[in-house]
């Protein structure tokens, strides 16, 4: 077995590992990211929603999250604290800025919730977002045109464009024909197409007298892979109308390029990932966690350290499970879990939409997010309880600022060698 000797490991790659495992290296750890695969990013649409409703639509983040902290002082939000959410987010926002995808920046703050519109032309609240959907604010739009292909079964400009136009937007359906060799493609797929130089001049040159009278134009997320802030200011010229991008459906290349950024800003600090090594075992000496073993290809691999982040998710990732006889269980490193109805309590409720009473399980913690009875281990992302992410439009938020705190307690507590 190999064996491998770091300050910190932090288990999973979602968007709070790699926060966590960034802001560590950053801070001067040995940190090694380990996961058995790149977590939500790629499934989510690359924005940091940080809160979004409480319960009804939040105008401002920074205004609504010391009355929810006050309301619930279980909620992630209320132990991480408030000044601590706003530090992560310009955290967040510098370190886009220096990354991998030179010129592609998040734009907004936790002041005011810019509303976007999703792939139906529902209105949804968000903080941070890539550049490529700022333009999309809807209380900057004048009339859209909503550009689709046939070729993308997944997105229907006519359904986003009537939606929109039911909550007060001029906006209107255009269908273009994308040559492929594919009875159907993807938005990842067309990424690829967009970082063609050639491909994209003629794509402009197809589209432009398509959209007359339009102001805006909004396409599927997929501007580029390699550099959609040169592929966005491109089709801007070329198309002279602002330009913005609608997430779709799962593979997600905003998620994608939140990856990137943040993998090479985890690399250039100095840290390591491995993926494909899920943690299948731990050791414990007394009440600590000593090491934790991968499988990894060729052997498993024993990875070492002085503290442990967990940041493996939630039910949704199957960290968390319910067993045949409804218990529950976190399945990483056997941590103590907190909000689980008792046995003779509802977990769930009829109705789809109402607030489940398992939604708000997660592991337990202290207030410096410690997980209850392993002092070396910090918890982070959708493995913390109290939070009803998805009802509230708060799970990037939350990501992004407890993985930015845990690394900042676990930096604290190595010593004098890591600043904090």
């Amino acid at each position: 077995m190999r064996r491998r000797r770091y300050d910190v490991v932090v288990i999973g790659a979602g968007t709070a590992g790699l926060v966590a495992g960034v802001r560590l290296a950053e801070l001067g750890a040995e940190v090694c990211v380990v996961a058995k695969g790149v977590g939500s990013t790629h499934l989510a649409p690359g924005t940091i929603d940080v809160l979004g409703y409480a319960p009804q639509r939040v105008d401002s983040p920074s205004a609504a999250l010391a009355a929810l902290a006050a309301e619930r002082p279980d909620h992630p939000y209320a132990l991480i604290g408030v000044d601590t959410v706003s530090a992560a987010a310009d955290w967040f926002i510098a370190t886009a800025a220096r990354g991998a995808l030179p010129g592609y920046n998040y734009v907004g703050s936790l002041d005011r919730n810019l509303l976007l519109p999703t792939a139906v032309g529902a209105l949804k609240p968000s903080a941070l977002v890539p550049e490529t959907f700022a333009a999309g604010d809807s209380r900057l739009l004048g009339r859209v045109a909503v550009v689709g292909t046939p070729r993308l079964r997944d997105f229907h400009p006519s359904l986003c464009a009537e939606n929109l136009r039911a909550a007060g937007i001029d906006a209107s359906a255009i269908s273009i024909e994308i040559e492929t060799d594919r009875a159907d493609t993807s938005t990842l797929g067309l990424a690829h197409r967009f970082d063609d130089p050639a491909w994209r001049a003629a794509f402009s040159a197809r589209l432009a007298p398509l959209i007359k009278g339009a102001d805006h134009v909004a396409l599927p997320a997929m501007l580029g892979l390699a550099d959609p802030h040169g592929v966005l200011g491109e089709l801007e010229s070329r198309l002279g109308r602002r330009v913005f991008e609608i997430p779709t459906l799962p593979p997600s290349v905003p998620g994608m390029r939140l990856f990137e950024i943040l993998r090479q800003a985890l690399l250039a600090a100095g840290g390591r990932l491995a993926l494909g090594a899920g943690v299948v075992s731990h050791a414990r000496d007394g009440e600590r966690i000593v090491s934790v073993e991968a499988a990894t290809a060729g052997s498993p691999t024993r990875y070492e350290a002085g503290a442990f982040v967990l940041a493996s998710g939630g039910f949704h990732s199957g960290a968390i499970t319910l067993d045949s006889h409804w218990a529950a269980h976190e399945q990483v490193l056997g941590l103590e879990l907190r909000g689980v109805p008792g046995v003779d309590e509802e977990r769930f409720v009829p109705g789809y939409f109402d607030e489940q009473p398992l939604a708000r399980a997660g592991v337990a913690v202290d207030s410096e997010l410690r997980a209850t009875g392993t002092p070396n281990v910090f918890v982070a992302g959708a493995s913390l309880p109290g939070s009803a992410s998805w009802r509230e439009g708060s799970g990037e938020g939350i990501a992004l600022a407890s993985g930015y705190r845990a690394a900042g307690r676990v930096a604290a507590e190595l010593g004098e060698r890591v600043a904090a």
